[in-house]
């Protein structure tokens, strides 16, 4: 036990070195501000965890920016009216604030997204829906009393095709990331009967504002963080600047062709090109002649919705006046052909 006791030099080397730390605590308390070490603090809400990088948050507003404009174009087409989508938002918060913050009856949509682990949630609010359903039954999307009930069968029904939409265009947009197949679960009414994870899970909700007309109103987008944070390495802006700049498809490429097919494009053919004085316009009559110092031999300019494009011979077709098409329009023909433009003409009667 002799082994355990102090002894007083021991003793008073413990008190000293215990006056001298305290002295210094003192001495920095009463430094000022400025003089102390800088220390860098971070604020954390044990109730709001954020799990989702800034860089990842950033990946998500770009690319439902583009969905959404995506989305509301071929929305615009099923429609046949205008109808913007605007991203409002992309935040982190818990499944129980996002549950609590829907109104209730809404169009509540379980979402399953092979291979992800688990479902997301597509919100749509009743405030746009009903008018979306008018606009589907063939109404229109003014403004009404405000609908609080959950939905019919045949409302269900027209419904599904919004939603197919909405999943096919997401499909479409993040294919970069990941190839996923998304398929509509079921349809609930009460968001808090639907406990998918739990209440104090980080979810990322990416909110939409719908404007049909007069009338707008919310969509949510709700996926959890468990969902696809065995991928969240993927979501980098370096994806987009990729995808962007991917080549098309030979599909792509004769789709868009099968598109421009059937576009009407205005055809316009110089004879020839001169100048005439004011004067000699004003007199001009019936039967006058303008003669220019271009050779008839010579081929004649064909433009193409106002860019020059081929050149062409004059002639006739079946009784009707028509051009034959001899050979493509080359720069350098461009330029020859301009240089060789007639400075000046005169008119004969």
């Amino acid at each position: 036990m002799s082994g355990d006791v102090l002894s007083q030099a021991e003793v008073e080397n413990l008190l000293s070195t215990l006056e001298a730390e305290t002295e210094t605590v003192a001495a920095q308390i009463t430094l000022p501000l400025s003089a102390r070490p800088k220390e860098k603090i971070t604020i954390y809400d044990f109730k709001r965890p954020e799990r989702v990088g800034k860089e990842q948050m950033r990946a998500l507003q770009t690319m439902h920016e583009g969905f959404g404009r995506n989305f509301g174009a071929a929305l615009s087409a099923m429609l046949r009216n205008i109808v913007e989508v605007k991203l409002t938002s992309v935040d982190q918060l818990t499944y129980s604030e996002f549950v609590f913050s829907l109104e209730n009856p809404t169009c509540f949509n379980l979402i399953n997204a092979n291979p992800l682990e688990g479902q997301i949630i597509l919100d749509i609010n009743p405030s746009i829906l009903f008018p979306i359903i008018d606009r589907l039954l063939g109404g229109t999307t003014m403004s009404a009393t405000p609908v609080r009930r959950p939905l019919t069968e045949i409302e269900l029904r027209l419904v599904s095709r919004i939603t197919g939409l909405f999943l096919a265009e997401m499909q479409h947009a993040w294919e970069n990331v990941l190839k996923f197949e998304l398929s509509v679960d079921r349809v609930e009414s009460n968001p808090q009967l639907v406990q998918i994870i739990p209440a104090n899970e980080v979810v990322v909700l990416i909110s939409f504002e719908l404007t049909v007309g007069e009338t707008r109103g919310m969509l949510n987008l709700c996926i959890p963080y468990n969902s696809i944070e065995r991928i969240s390495h993927k979501l980098t802006s370096n994806s987009w600047v990729s995808y962007s700049k991917k080549p098309a498809s030979p599909e792509s490429i004769q789709m868009m062709s099968d598109r421009l097919a059937d576009a009407a494009v205005e055809v316009v053919v110089e004879l020839a090109e001169t100048t005439i004085s004011t004067a000699d316009l004003i007199n001009l009559r019936v039967g006058d002649m303008i003669a220019t110092e271009k050779d008839v031999a010579l081929p004649l300019l064909v433009s193409v919705e106002g860019r020059p494009k081929y050149y062409a011979k004059a002639g006739q077709f079946k009784g009707r006046k028509a051009i034959e098409i001899l050979s493509l329009l080359e720069s350098r023909h461009l330029e020859l052909a301009s240089n060789t433009a007639p400075s000046g003409a005169r008119k004969q009667a």
